[in-house]
C-alpha cells in the first residue's frame, strides 16, 4: 500500500526569533507528490518556516512533522532526518574551487561509502536530469547564473530526497532562465515521484506548476487553496500582493529591518 500520510504536517505552530513572534497559529498539510507554492512579500516569515521544516528553528509551540516524524532536535537524529531533504538555497551554495562534478559528488562522499566510480557514475546521471551532463567539468565561474541554479539543484538531488524545498529558487536569474529552472523542477517533481516545497515572491512564475498555494502575511497565512483560487481572489490584502501595491493591509516597513532580526 502506498503511503498517503502527509511528507509534511504543521500544526498550530508558532515560530519566535530575537524576542518577538514571527509566524503564529500556521496550519499546513503538504500531500506526497504535489508541489506547493510558499509565497508572501519579503521579510513575512517564508524563510522562517523553512527553519522549522529543517530543524534549524525549534517552535514556540505547536508541531512540525517532516517524513512522517516529528522534527527531532537530538543532532544525529536530525542529521539523518536531513538526507531526506533537498534543499536548493537561493545563493546557490556552490564552492567555487571545485567543478559542477565535484559539487554534486559532495553529498555522496560525506553520507556513503560507495566507491568512486559509482559516485562518478551518479553524478553524471544528477547532472544528465537537469541537462547539464556535458558541464561536468566546469567550474561555477564558467557557469551562467541559470546553470549554476541547475548544478545546485543536481547537488540537492544527489541522496535521491523524497521532499525537496526550495529557498527563492528565481532570484537573480533573468525570465527565460527562470523558466527553464521552473519547467525543470516540475519535470523532475513528476519524473522521480518528489514532493516540492517552493518558497519564493516570483507568483507568476510558480503558479502555473504549482498543485497549492499558500500566503504568508501579517505573521500568518491569509490564503491556503488552489492557484486558480488565489488568482481568483478578491480579498484586498490578497490582491495587493499579486499586484505589486505599495498601499493595502500589508504594511511596507520591513518587520525584519525594525526588529534586527532576519524572516524573509
Amino acid at each position: 500500500m502506498p503511503d498517503t500520510s502527509p511528507i509534511v504536517r504543521i500544526d498550530h505552530l508558532r515560530l519566535d526569533r530575537g524576542g518577538r513572534t514571527v509566524l503564529r497559529d500556521i496550519t499546513l498539510s503538504v500531500p506526497r507528490g504535489s508541489i506547493v507554492a510558499v509565497l508572501g512579500p519579503s521579510g513575512s516569515g517564508k524563510s522562517t518556516l523553512l527553519s522549522a521544516l529543517t530543524g534549524e528553528l525549534a517552535p514556540t509551540s505547536g508541531t512540525v512533522e517532516v517524513l512522517g516524524q516529528p522534527v527531532p532536535r537530538a543532532q544525529r537524529a536530525l542529521l539523518e532526518l536531513r538526507k531526506g531533504i533537498g534543499v536548493l538555497l537561493q545563493g546557490n551554495g556552490l564552492l567555487t574551487d571545485l567543478t559542477a562534478a565535484e559539487n554534486v559528488a559532495l553529498p555522496l562522499r560525506m553520507h556513503t561509502r560507495l566507491p568512486p566510480a559509482l559516485i562518478r557514475r551518479l553524478v553524471l546521471m544528477k547532472l544528465h536530469a537537469v541537462g547539464l551532463r556535458a558541464a561536468a567539468d566546469a567550474y561555477p565561474r564558467e557557469l551562467s547564473g541559470g546553470m549554476a541554479r541547475r548544478v545546485a539543484l543536481a547537488r540537492a538531488l544527489a541522496l535521491d530526497p523524497p521532499l525537496m524545498i526550495y529557498d527563492e529558487p528565481l532570484t537573480g536569474l533573468d525570465p527565460i532562465a527562470s523558466g527553464v529552472v521552473m519547467d525543470l523542477v516540475k519535470r523532475l517533481n513528476d519524473s522521480l515521484g518528489l514532493t516540492s516545497i517552493i518558497v519564493t515572491h516570483h507568483v507568476h512564475e510558480t503558479l502555473p506548476i504549482a498543485d497549492h498555494a499558500v500566503v504568508i502575511a501579517n505573521g500568518g497565512i491569509v490564503f491556503s487553496g488552489t492557484p486558480s483560487a488565489l488568482e481568483a481572489s478578491t480579498d484586498p490584502l490578497i490582491r495587493q500582493f499579486l499586484n505589486g501595491e505599495p498601499d493595502g493591509p500589508i504594511p511596507f516597513e520591513s518587520a525584519a529591518f525594525n526588529s534586527r532580526a532576519e524572516v524573509a
